[in-house]
């Protein structure tokens, strides 16, 4: 995430809600009160926000859920912020802040809209978004801040496949963004981090860029060429950089092939057709046909690719399984 525009200017804002001695400048009854039985998450207003949110982000970082009871988006991004949060086990504090009940707070931070959430660390702000963003995205904001970014201390081995787990979801379900932002979290732990490293690679490739993934596999530690999630992102980019075949060039080869079923130039770059436009499953029956016909054909042209297209895909795709029973029986037959 990337803080708000002016947050020196927050920082004084923040500043402005307690005395000279770091108390709240307000003697209002306090309005503390647990967020159901969690630990983790709590209510805040003007008398307690210096100690439940700078004071407690000396020790912990604390994100600050400012809503109100009618606010739609708020009602999406409350329940996800303190799932995420409970997810971190105490690494990461939640305050929610009613501003119906707190227009004082809001008014000295400037909140012009909701939801508007900030993160704090070490008493002072260092990261924030307004308006509801997907699930994922709030897991790797979390993720994030419970690891250290902004101080930045290295969260431990568990903490990193936490968040490259939260990076794999969110690539998953085609928030780049987010994505990016986790694996680019883990490498500043862990430069070089061979699953971060073709995470984030392959996250540029499916934004498009293939030159960024091409340089951002080159950040892999010494010894990490040879990770399986850095060889699938290589074998995906040879894949992507063969010729673009002619829009309609699969329907044309399907007619070659059935005027000549033998023709395995044809039936190879159909394969090729298939996998450029999506449909890998398709480009993989027809590698192991040609096979099944004639495995030394063009220098074993198929067999060859079928790797390649296994590699891009992982050992443990079920597409690759099956693929490589199928071949291991055509070669052995």
């Amino acid at each position: 995430m990337t803080m708000f525009p002016g947050s020196n200017t927050r920082k004084t804002q923040v500043m402005a809600l307690i005395g000279p001695s770091g108390r709240p400048v307000t003697s209002e009854p306090a309005q503390n009160a647990a967020r159901g039985s969690s630990p983790h998450i709590r209510d805040s207003g003007l008398a307690t926000f210096a100690a439940d949110v700078l004071e407690q982000s000396r020790d912990v970082p604390v994100i600050v859920d400012f809503w109100a009871p009618w606010c739609g988006p708020c009602k999406t991004l409350g329940p996800s912020l303190e799932a995420a949060v409970e997810a971190q086990g105490g690494a990461v504090k939640l305050v929610k802040v009613n501003i119906d009940e707190n227009p004082e707070i809001a008014q000295q931070l400037r909140i012009q809209s909701i939801p508007t959430v900030y993160a704090f660390r070490g008493g002072q702000p260092v990261d924030g978004f307004m308006g509801a963003i997907p699930d994922s995205q709030v897991k790797a904001f979390v993720a994030a801040l419970a690891g250290g970014a902004g101080g930045h201390s290295h969260g431990g081995a568990e903490h990193t496949a936490e968040v490259l787990a939260v990076a794999a979801e969110a690539l998953e379900a085609g928030d780049i963004a987010a994505a990016a932002q986790a694996y680019g979290h883990v490498l500043q732990d862990e430069p070089g981090h061979p699953e971060a490293v073709a995470g984030l690679a392959r996250a540029y490739l499916k934004g498009g860029d293939m030159e960024r993934a091409k340089t951002t596999l080159k950040m892999v530690k010494p010894g990490g060429e040879q990770d399986e999630a850095v060889r699938a992102v290589e074998a995906e980019l040879k894949l992507m950089s063969a010729p673009a075949p002619d829009q309609g060039e699969a329907a044309k080869l399907r007619a070659r092939l059935e005027a000549n079923p033998a023709d395995h130039q044809a039936r190879f770059d159909l394969a090729m057709a298939l996998d450029a436009s999506g449909n890998r499953e398709g480009a993989v029956a027809e590698l192991l046909e040609l096979v099944r016909r004639d495995r030394k054909w063009n220098e074993e042209a198929a067999r060859k690719q079928l790797v390649t297209l296994f590699e891009a895909m992982g050992p443990a795709d079920p597409r690759t399984i099956e693929a490589r029973r199928k071949l291991s029986g055509l070669l052995f037959s």
